[in-house]
């Protein structure tokens, strides 16, 4: 089965969530997972290649973004809750922005 590391949130940098959500694909990416449900990529509404698309899910994950969760072949991805914890209100007003 499929592993994927999750950085410890008291390591990620403010700079580095920032930057990670700078992104208008990645903002679509979170605003998809912002219903607090788990979702595969083929849910993404986003016209990207899968590479490109697996790229823009790995910044998130190591900006401690979003957790993906394996199950078999397949991955799922939620919003990581602890995020709103280390930077309160961040993707709120990220996403109200927009």
């Amino acid at each position: 089965m499929r592993h994927f590391d999750h950085p410890d949130l008291d390591e990620v940098a403010l700079a580095r969530a920032l930057s990670a959500l700078g992104d208008p694909v990645r903002l679509a990416i979170v605003r998809t997972l912002s219903d607090g449900g788990e979702h595969q990529v083929s849910e993404m509404q986003v016209e990207v290649s899968q590479s490109t698309l697996s790229h823009h899910f790995t910044t998130l994950r190591k900006a401690g973004v979003v957790f993906i969760r394996p199950e078999g072949t397949r991955c799922w991805h939620s919003l990581r809750p602890e995020f709103e914890q280390r930077f309160p209100g961040l993707l709120v007003t990220v996403l109200g922005l927009e």
